[in-house]
């Protein structure tokens, strides 16, 4: 049976006790030859633990004796480099710093670490040193010195991986500006703890016995204020040819379904339904200032994968705990100045966010002063990995677009929560959403939104004179991931459609209907109409005026055609309920329902 590696990152574990593993070590040489000393970034639960756990394996001298045992079958075991099994390991992961603390606190808590890994390598490599190694409990870079002196002697150098390098700075950071700012300048402004051992790593590396370090993290945060004291690394967060260093691609994702279903006994069409599932919540994430080929979130995919094979189906919950505190990310980027316009505007496919150039490194200055820059924002919501790049257009810049249903459940939520803080307020919503998706009934979903909704849109951070703001009110309040693939612009035959909600597949043996949703926006000055006017008439009187009567057609008229795509896609499982919207202003909405 399939035994699923969720929540293992330990390269050794998956290779000797039967694990399935996606072979990854053809990127070896290619990191080799990049450099000495790497950065690489990828967003959280994105396979780098693994990736740092490959590199342990495969260069440890302590594991010479088991190299055909861990890489005999894999690409790396056809063609090996030199290197192999020529190095000493030290392993850090600053993940396990806490950033809970006066700076005394944390300074402790980093030296404990450096200090007990240290103390492992002395252990662990006792008969291959020339020297003992010596331990100063509240000095880990003096350790970390007379490791290297204990070595020099030795045929062999060090390859030293540091996880999560910026880690316990970023949850200083996102603990508060104001509270975690002064304990985050101390460990790396002047002569700070953290850039006091980063310098340390940098000077190792001049012929001090250290050869190679590899150290990955989540975003650059951390590397301007580094600066001096870490300026021989080189950052291979967006070469191109390893854009899929971490992450599933589709034909890895595709050939684990077909296996699940062949040794599970699936029903028929279940694996190529999941695949869609899969496709629409955990797929396309871009890495690179060149698009490149798209990956799966790989804890999210072996998550799904795990459930499926267990319980022969899908999970309802599509957004693994793991994930979901993400959303604090979300929320961060959203309690910036002007940051909860950018979350906003994310949601907008006709005018993704767009960049000449991605941030390569930013410190805690700009997360005090730069606030109003959207590169800094997008940049950060990119490395976070829940903004990922669509394309580069004809002016050379980059677009931005989220690269799936799950990270658009953070933005829709946090959204959500902005704008409609009551508890009482979410609860009608969800009452009223509710009803359109058991009865396709939309009447009660458009009275809240007049009564509730459009009152928050006197801010003006949210604020677009058009059908977006329409879009974005009904986004905000439908999506559901639990039961639908909500799609905001989907392309149905080179056009777009302004909103679906399909039921997903594993999803349709409960009564559930589809929706299709096209919007129009009559402005009141347009109208010639005051608010009070509007709210006077009824709806039937407003669609019969000229204005609201032709919008209404020419949407409809769009409706006609999205619906006929629709059922010829999904055929007779499609239960469609089709409406065309028109907002006038921000105060009253119309809407008609096409018949069969």
């Amino acid at each position: 049976m399939l035994k699923f590696p969720y929540g293992i990152s330990d390269f050794y574990t998956l290779r000797t006790e039967g694990y399935i593993y996606i072979d990854r070590t053809e990127y070896i040489p290619i990191v080799e030859a990049a450099g000495k000393q790497l950065i690489y970034l990828r967003p959280r639960r994105f396979g780098k633990s693994l990736w740092l756990s490959t590199l342990e394996n495969y260069y440890d001298v302590a594991k010479a004796a088991e190299f055909t045992q861990l890489f005999g079958d894999l690409a790396i075991g056809h063609n090996p480099t030199p290197n192999h099994n020529r190095y000493f390991i030290l392993r850090w992961d600053f993940s396990l710093v806490s950033a809970q603390g006066g700076i005394e606190e944390i300074g402790k808590t980093l030296h404990n670490h450096i200090n007990g890994c240290i103390e492992n390598f002395a252990v662990r490599y006792h008969d291959l040193l020339s020297a003992p190694i010596t331990l100063y409990p509240n000095d880990s870079v003096r350790s970390f010195q007379s490791l290297l002196t204990s070595l020099v002697r030795t045929p062999y150098k060090l390859y030293l991986l540091i996880d999560e390098y910026d880690n316990f700075a970023n949850e200083i950071l996102m603990s508060g500006i104001s509270a975690g700012s002064e304990r985050y300048k101390a460990l790396l402004y002047g002569e700070g703890l953290l850039k006091t051992i980063f310098k340390a790593v940098k000077a190792a590396g001049g012929g001090m016995g250290l050869e190679r370090a590899f150290t990955t993290g989540v975003a650059p945060v951390v590397l301007s204020d580094l600066s001096s004291g870490y300026n021989v690394a080189r950052n291979i967060t967006l070469e191109q040819d390893l854009d899929t260093l971490c992450g599933f691609t589709e034909i890895e994702i595709h050939t684990l379904l077909a296996q699940i279903s062949r040794e599970r006994g699936l029903p028929t069409g279940m694996a190529d339904t999941a695949l869609q599932t899969m496709r629409a919540f955990y797929n396309g994430y871009a890495f690179g200032e060149d698009v490149g080929t798209v990956c799966y979130n790989p804890t999210l995919a072996l998550y799904f994968l795990q459930y499926l094979s267990d319980k022969k189906q899908p999970p309802r919950e599509l957004l693994d705990n793991n994930l979901a505190m993400d959303r604090g990310k979300i929320a961060y980027i959203a309690g910036l100045t002007h940051g909860a316009k950018v979350i906003a505007a994310t949601l907008n496919p006709q005018d993704p966010p767009t960049l000449t150039r991605l941030a390569r490194s930013f410190g805690v200055e700009d997360m005090l002063t730069q606030v109003k820059d959207m590169q800094f924002m997008v940049s950060l919501l990119y490395y976070f990995g829940v903004l990922t790049l669509d394309q580069i257009n004809k002016f050379g810049e980059l677009v931005f677009r989220i690269p799936n249903l799950v990270a658009r459940k953070l933005y829709v939520e946090q959204l959500r929560e902005h704008l409609l803080p009551e508890f009482s307020d979410r609860t009608t919503a969800a009452e009223a959403a509710r009803e359109l998706y058991q009865t396709g009934d939309l009447e009660p979903l458009c009275e809240f939104i007049e009564t509730h909704y459009f009152r928050v849109l006197d801010n003006r951070d949210y604020r677009w004179a058009n059908e977006l703001t329409v879009k974005m009110a009904f986004l905000t309040l439908l999506f559901d991931d639990m039961f639908y693939i909500t799609d905001s612009e989907p392309a149905l035959d080179r056009s777009y459609a302004d909103m679906t909600l399909i039921a997903r597949p594993d999803m349709r043996k409960y009564a559930l209907q589809d929706i299709l949703l096209e919007f129009k926006y009559v402005s009141l000055s347009d109208l010639g109409m005051s608010n009070a006017a509007v709210k006077a008439k009824t709806r039937t009187e407003l669609a019969a005026l000229p204005l609201i009567a032709t919008a209404l057609a020419e949407a409809m008229h769009q409706a006609e055609r999205y619906q006929a795509i629709l059922q010829d896609v999904y055929g007779e499982q499609l239960n469609l309920h089709t409406y065309a919207v028109v907002a006038l202003g921000f105060d009253r909405l119309v809407w008609r329902k096409l018949t069969d």
